[in-house]
């Protein structure tokens, strides 16, 4: 039996086995109601609804502490002797490569397509209002973070929402945590294998393949998707058992280089095609309030928009304070206020030029209302109108985003299964070694049903993820106070206190 009979037949079997579950969950999760002449996913109304709730609750922070934010990325608060394994800066590009992906050009495409241009405007919209959401999850997420004996750290859902809910609400809130906890690692475990990590290299060897002959070419046969998996599989493999140090060291330089990689290109396209930049901005504001053929109209549009900034970003999941909570701080709230930035660079920066590109190229794949579009062919085309050359470009691009998403997905996993199963050196080996066999399989398996089910289970953890951060805002708004009193005594000069010790709890120490 041939590899690729063999792996077709995994294939069916796999998906015949989990298609009727996987439709069942995603009709549950995903449940939609009329709204406009179109259908709207509550779950999208669920983190839209959360990012307004959280803005107007801090009073606007992604825009009052934007500037804020930004210096403590560079560095100009860090605090000497402060736990943690990463700066804010390597934090913060860990965190981004895990939502910077194939999303941001495929599914972008498809918004554009579905929604018409103005999908764009609902797109950042949704972006900005997700920032408030990720400064309280990892505000959160640094807060109740566990630190371990070696130095090193662990983080997320698991660990806030048990030692919050206990800390507020005591035994009752103790087992409610327990439960989400449980939850949460379980989910995150699930579509870090099928979604952040077959289902990136599968892509990635998709549009290789397309730019390399088709079928027909160099890599299309089953011995070249072997070798492009067992390649990638190397990579991820030997930057995963470095840790988060290692990731982070990888991913700070990895995805500045990808993003500025993808941004160039896009401003290649929008700079030959300049004349047509003000009838294009114009197209998405006009399109955001008066689309054309577009179902439900405004509705629709808003919808499209919103979805697809919210399946984008992760504001709101709870995968994003896994990576940020290894940061050296000593105030949770100051990577709070960095991780508002990740939405802003992966949804109102990356997403905008992406569907800017397409909307001044206009190549002939895009046809507002196609509900069936193929993401990448839209934004490779839209490439292609510059120079034939140019989905080169974006291959490079999407193997690169592709691959920080794997890196980071690989370490958020690596935290729910520590969770769930110890931290012990074989328990960690385990899980290594069966993620990167998942990586070599994504350029052979395509796993669909799996990949729905990933996606299905991931977004109804962020039910019970922003139900815990309702609870536990008023945690959040009291470290963010201590963070800004931090930095007036900074800029005056005023060195930090050392803190209290109780010396009654000292005492009972052994």
């Amino acid at each position: 039996m041939s590899l690729d009979s063999m792996t077709e037949s995994v294939d069916k079997a796999v998906s015949g086995f989990f298609e009727p579950v996987a439709a069942w969950l995603g009709e549950v999760v995903f449940y939609s109601v009329p709204v406009g002449g179109t259908e709207l996913p509550l779950i999208v109304a669920w983190l839209v609804v959360a990012g307004l709730v959280f803005t107007t609750w801090f009073g606007f922070v992604q825009l009052r502490k934007f500037r804020l934010a930004v210096d403590v990325v560079r560095g100009k608060y860090d605090e000497a002797g402060s736990a943690g394994e990463v700066n804010h800066f390597q934090a913060l590009t860990a965190a981004v490569s895990g939502t910077v992906g194939l999303g941001n050009i495929a599914g972008v495409a498809v918004a554009v397509s579905i929604g018409g241009a103005g999908a764009t405007f609902w797109m950042i919209l949704c972006g900005l209002l997700g920032m408030a959401t990720k400064f309280v999850e990892v505000t959160l997420g640094v807060k109740y973070r566990e630190v371990h004996a070696d130095g090193t750290v662990s983080g997320g859902p698991m660990h806030y929402l048990p030692k919050g809910l206990a800390e507020r609400f005591g035994r009752g809130g103790k087992a409610l945590g327990k439960v989400l906890a449980v939850l949460a690692s379980l989910g995150i475990l699930f579509f870090g294998l099928f979604g952040g990590n077959l289902f990136q290299v599968n892509q990635g060897y998709a549009q290789l393949v397309s730019v390399t002959g088709g079928e027909s070419g160099a890599l299309g046969s089953s011995t070249g998707a072997l070798f492009f998996g067992l390649l990638i599989a190397a990579l991820v493999g030997i930057v995963l058992l470095g840790g988060i140090r290692s990731i982070a060291a990888v991913t700070s330089r990895l995805v500045p280089a990808m993003a500025g990689l993808y941004i160039v290109a896009c401003l290649v396209v929008i700079l030959v095609n300049v004349s047509a930049v003000p009838t294009a901005v114009a197209e998405i504001i006009e399109g955001a309030f008066n689309p054309q053929g577009v179902a439900g109209g405004v509705i629709g549009a808003l919808i499209v928009g919103f979805k697809r900034a919210a399946f984008s970003n992760e504001a709101g999941l709870g995968s994003a304070p896994i990576a940020h909570s290894a940061v050296k701080t000593k105030h949770p709230a100051s990577e709070g206020l960095v991780a508002l930035l990740e939405p802003f660079i992966d949804t109102v920066v990356v997403c905008t030029m992406t569907a800017l590109t397409i909307v001044i190229a206009r190549p002939d794949s895009w046809k507002v209302g196609n509900e069936e579009a193929e993401g990448v062919t839209i934004t490779s085309d839209a490439f292609a109108t510059v120079l034939p050359w140019f989905p080169y470009v974006l291959t490079l691009a999407v193997l690169l985003f592709a691959i920080s998403t794997v890196l980071t997905w690989g370490y958020y996993g690596l935290k729910a299964w520590t969770y769930l199963f110890g931290r012990s050196r074989a328990s960690e080996i385990t899980y290594k070694v069966l993620y990167t066999l998942f990586t070599m399989a994504g350029a052979l398996l395509t796993l669909q049903a799996l990949i729905d089910m990933a996606d299905a289970v991931l977004f109804m953890l962020a039910v019970f993820n922003i139900i815990g951060l309702y609870l536990l805002v008023p945690v959040v708004k009291r470290e963010l106070n201590s963070f800004l009193e931090y930095v007036k005594r900074r800029k005056a000069g005023i060195e930090e206190p050392e803190p209290e010790v109780d010396a009654e709890a000292a005492a009972l120490k052994p």
